[in-house]
């Protein structure tokens, strides 16, 4: 496979990606072949991404909003749960990681009791991890299947409080900068790097027009789950509903509007609430499985997992993760930015967003084509989850085979990113 690559280089001419990457996609000369122990996405959903304390999901809990993807996803490729191996949960803000919230969902889907639920906790990528640990559990060939997952209800609990901590965390500049709040991480960012307010406007404006035109054109369709529940109006009547579409995104949105908000963490900063992701409530599931496993199933494959990696970076400029996770899991998977179709890298703040993609050199048009959290929102432990499941449906709506990265920042300082293959139709 070296030799390949080397001898398509010598074929291509100067600067010629696209043809380079074509021959080693060809049927003949594949960097990454088949194997039956690839691990492999089966299918992917998620629920309406909806504002937190304002939207359709603020009096909803999160264990309901969790049971829903996960029946809908096993529903969908009609595959019992009896035959998974683990399931594994991303959650943030809840007491432990949300273990009792992922167990109670577990049984108000259906599933049945000898099938085991994990949580994790890696904040911002926290539903990404839960993939992570459930593909490392089908490599290590504990499972053949399993569930990952991830949920936040940001309207029932809140960010703030820090949990118990030593006072000898100011002792330690690292430790202390690890309790930077993340609005003002978002302006070390932008001030040590260059990241103008202008720019900063521009792409959160772009994200919000991406996403009213996905949405609009029912792009998201494919990939949420219709959720029945409850809405306490102001008056106090309860009253139901189905949520079947986000409710954070801002088709009216001006780049003049965008430019009247003011600095939400610094009076002299550039960090607004216009151009930071917003808080939200949601959750998302995927399915994945050893190739084995899967097509002896008859299940679909959506996606290979090719690589995945978890980098740390300083706590003070948490937001530069991904521009550092991305080529490490690149260099995983043999692949560079050229060969990448899209890129769902996630909108924490406009500014991270900015330095991560202009310092890695990736073209705008693929990134978050339909979007990112700036629009959408960023449910804490559901967004690593959820981009997985935008990213493919992305791809296999494009219909042909396809590179794609999820990545976001995380943090106390760390980044994640992971690289998935559409085999195509």
């Amino acid at each position: 496979m070296h030799r390949l690559k080397i001898i398509s280089g010598h074929l291509s001419p100067p600067g010629s990606s696209e043809h380079r990457r074509d021959l080693w996609r060809s049927d003949c000369g594949s960097l990454v072949t088949k194997s039956p122990q690839d691990v492999v996405v089966v299918h992917g959903l998620r629920t309406a991404v909806c504002k937190a304390k304002r939207g359709a999901f603020k009096d909803t809990t999160p264990d309901e909003m969790l049971s829903a993807v996960m029946k809908a996803v096993m529903t969908d490729v009609g595959l019992s749960a009896d035959k998974l191996g683990d399931v594994c949960v991303g959650n943030v803000l809840q007491p432990g990681a949300g273990a009792l919230v992922a167990r109670i969902a577990h049984f108000l889907s259906g599933f049945p009791e000898t099938v085991p639920v994990s949580t994790v906790n890696r904040q911002c990528s926290s539903g990404l991890q839960a993939l992570f640990n459930i593909a490392g559990a089908i490599r290590s060939g504990s499972i053949d299947l399993g569930l990952a997952c991830g949920v936040e209800s940001m309207s029932l609990r809140s960010m703030g409080d820090p949990g118990d901590l030593s006072p000898r965390l100011t002792d330690f500049d690292k430790a202390r900068d690890c309790i930077i709040p993340m609005g003002v991480t978002s302006e070390n960012v932008a001030e040590k790097f260059g990241v103008s307010r202008e720019k900063q406007d521009a792409f959160a404006l772009s994200s919000q027009q991406k996403a009213a035109r996905a949405q609009s054109s029912g792009v998201f369709e494919q990939e949420i789950v219709p959720v029945s529940t409850r809405i306490i109006d102001e008056d106090g009547t309860e009253r139901e509903l189905t949520v079947a579409k986000d409710d954070g995104i801002r088709a009216g949105t001006t780049l003049s509007g965008l430019n009247k908000l003011r600095a939400a963490f610094k009076p002299d900063g550039s960090t607004t609430a216009g151009n930071s992701s917003q808080v939200s409530d949601g959750a998302a599931a995927v399915l994945i499985g050893r190739r084995s496993a899967v097509e002896a199933l008859g299940l679909p494959v959506l996606g290979v997992l090719r690589a995945s990696a978890v980098v740390g970076v300083p706590p003070d400029l948490m937001g530069i993760g991904p521009a550092y996770a991305i080529p490490a899991a690149l260099k995983q998977a043999g692949l560079t930015v050229a060969d990448i179709d899209v890129f769902e890298i996630n909108e924490a703040f406009a500014s991270q967003a900015v330095y991560c993609v202009e310092h890695l050199g990736i073209p705008l048009e693929k990134v978050n084509p339909n979007g990112g959290a700036i629009a959408l929102g960023h449910p804490l432990g559901c967004t690593g989850a959820r981009q997985v499941v935008t990213l493919l449906h992305e791809l296999r709506r494009r219909g042909k085979r396809a590179y794609g990265v999820v990545s976001m920042c995380i943090g106390t300082g760390m980044g994640a990113a992971a690289v998935f293959e559409y085999p195509g139709p």
